[in-house]
């Protein structure tokens, strides 16, 4: 067995074995295989597809390339949530609570952001003391106590997804939803969490760009869950818009803590109570009407935002912050953007919008960016909302000179009409 024979083979559409993938990935993170082959073999895959099984197989095959996480002292009460990424998305600091203030113990292994997406242990870090680098026995025992743990990415986790995903992001094949299926399964099978709940996005501010590649990619990811012996769900939904009204970390930090406080409707209490729904439901063997009724007494009753404070508290972290997490970001500059015109927001770029928190300094272009915590912007107006030449649309925060080009480029994301623009739903479709 060679690696030219199982790129040789993939290229002429043939369907790999368990142990022709393990050969490979082997070879990957010895340094045999060099990665000029292995990227051969990406663009093999992405161009040729990989049938339901090579899918499974190469999840289980990259798990077994490094250590694993063991949540069985939780039995059936393990819960984990992931997103595939947006603009806004802050839904993990409140599902989280929401969660376990009924039972559910979350541990959570969370990454950074990157380009236009925001990260949630970056949101995390703007809590003074809040500790990202616990280690698994610390881990086990936060989760144990606080009935919450959220950290960073643990290294020894499925190396062989490192290794292939930092060469699928220059080789033009992230979007192969094999791949991306066999890249967040691996580490969320690794994480060891029992139900798993799926957050797939699509749209401006998705990699899915529609419904269907989306709802395509959960299925997918959730026959994985369940051939590991996982409860899965999946909701669909919408990022052709941000998620919220905030985008930066401790905008983002202080709208999630509005929300648990019974500050703040719109849509991230209604994405947020439906992905902790369909949490509780799983763990606990419930109708999804009786989930999300517990879930919204968790909120509306203050436990869910009890729950936070003990598991921040517990973590490390300043619960002061929590009251007012902007207050220590007061040297933050803000420069109000306006409407150009007079009509409806008919259409936003949101990817476009997340590279413009990026660009005040909320978000990172390389891996070893260091961030502004206090900077990005605040949403006043969104898609569908009417508004007036003149009329505040968005407020920029950042030490950076640069508001005003940012201005510009916010002003780039929107495209306005003098009709408004067909409702579109938040949520798509919720897979069980």
């Amino acid at each position: 067995m060679t690696a030219y024979e199982i790129i040789q083979k993939k290229r002429d559409g043939g369907t790999l074995s368990g142990e022709e993938l393990r050969f490979f990935l082997a070879g990957c993170l010895s340094g045999d295989i060099p990665d000029y082959q292995a990227a051969a073999f990406l663009m093999a895959a992405y161009l040729r597809g990989m049938t339901d099984e090579e899918t499974y197989l190469l999840t289980k095959e990259m798990i077994a390339t490094g250590d694993t996480v063991d949540l069985s002292r939780f039995g059936e009460l393990s819960a984990d949530k992931h997103s595939t990424g947006g603009v806004g998305d802050k839904t993990t600091l409140i599902v989280a609570p929401i969660a376990a203030s009924e039972g559910l113990k979350i541990a959570k292994m969370s990454g950074r952001g990157l380009g236009h997406t925001g990260g949630t242990v970056d949101k995390l870090e703007s809590i003074p003391g809040y500790r990202t680098d616990l280690t698994v026995p610390e881990f086990l025992a936060q989760a144990e106590k606080a009935g919450i743990a959220v950290v960073g990415a643990n290294k020894a986790l499925v190396p062989a997804d490192k290794y292939l995903y930092s060469l699928r992001d220059v080789t033009a094949t992230v979007s192969s939803i094999p791949l991306i299926a066999s890249s967040i399964m691996s580490k969320k099978l690794a994480a060891g969490a029992k139900n798993i709940v799926l957050d797939v996005k699509y749209g401006s501010g998705a990699f899915m760009k529609t419904a269907p590649e989306a709802e395509a990619l959960a299925r997918k990811m959730i026959d994985i869950g369940k051939r590991f012996g996982r409860n899965m769900a999946a909701v669909i939904s919408n990022m052709d818009r941000p998620l919220g009204e905030a985008v930066g970390n401790a905008l983002e930090l202080s709208e999630a803590v509005d929300v648990l406080r019974g500050y703040k409707g719109g849509d991230i209490r209604e994405i947020s109570l439906v992905l902790a729904s369909e949490l509780i439901a799983l763990a606990k063997g419930l109708t999804p009407e009786e989930a999300y009724a517990r879930a919204v007494d968790a909120l509306d009753s203050g436990r869910a935002y009890k729950q936070m404070q003990t598991w921040i508290a517990s973590q490390g972290g300043d619960v002061g912050v929590l009251a007012s997490p902007m207050a220590r970001f007061a040297e933050e500059h803000t420069y109000t953007v306006e409407s150009p015109v007079s009509g409806y927001i008919c259409r936003m770029d949101t990817e476009k919008i997340g590279l413009v928190s990026t660009a005040l300094g909320a978000g990172r272009r390389k891996k070893d960016d260091v961030l502004d915590l206090g900077a990005g912007l605040t949403i006043l107006k969104k898609t569908g909302d009417r508004v007036e030449k003149g009329e505040p649309l968005c407020v920029l925060y950042t030490k950076s000179p640069s508001a005003p080009d940012a201005a510009r480029d916010y002003l780039a994301a929107l495209h306005f009409s003098q009709e408004a623009p067909a409702n579109e739903p938040l949520i798509y479709k919720v897979i069980r």
